[in-house]
């Protein structure tokens, strides 16, 4: 018993959420997380072309001495 009207909270608050428009103000979320703006970069803090700029081989070519180690102590 009791926990009725918690229940009755919560369905209200997600319901709320589920049928919300959004309307979330991102320069205040961006204050309170602390985050500095960025200067005019639309793509985030590392730019268009450098999210990611590590390749597949270059992932092996810069881990193929450990692999090389590891297999070796193995044997």
């Amino acid at each position: 018993m009791g926990r009725g009207r918690a229940k009755a909270k919560q369905q209200k608050v997600a319901r709320k959420l589920k049928y919300s428009s959004g309307g979330t103000d991102l320069d205040r979320l961006r204050s309170e997380l602390g985050v500095a703006e960025d200067e005019g970069s639309p793509s985030g803090p590392l730019g268009p072309d450098e999210s990611h700029t590590d390749s597949q081989d270059d992932l092996v070519d810069r881990y193929a001495d450990l692999a090389d180690k590891y297999s070796d102590s193995e044997k």
